[in-house]
């Protein structure tokens, strides 16, 4: 089982926000700290990150003033999020097996 509660969590969090539409990083910080607890300086540097591996792109808008970068999810990015939330499933399972005492005993 490959999947990282760390990283890959944080990935899958933050690109499934991206996925359903253009979004800006306090606003992704926000909403993944509905799942777990994450500072804006842990998450910034996880959108450039994304972003340098072509998982997410970015555009600047006026807001109220001042610019803010939306951040949007590419086909590599929709191609890594499907691949993680099968991990994530595959990960599920196994600690639902084991946890709920559901293993083949083993």
């Amino acid at each position: 089982m490959a999947f990282n509660t760390g990283a890959a969590l944080m990935d899958a969090l933050v690109l499934s926000t991206a996925e359903r539409e253009p979004t800006y990083g306090y606003r992704i910080t926000q909403q993944v700290r509905q799942i777990m607890v994450v500072s804006e300086s842990t998450l910034y540097p996880v959108l450039r990150r994304l972003q340098k591996e072509g998982c997410l792109e970015t555009y600047d808008q006026e807001f109220a003033g001042r610019n803010r970068r939306y951040y949007r999810l590419t086909e590599t990015g929709a191609e890594t999020l499907a691949k993680l939330r099968a991990e994530w499933v595959e990960y599920r399972q196994a600690i639902d097996a084991m946890l709920l005492n559901e293993g083949d005993g083993e």
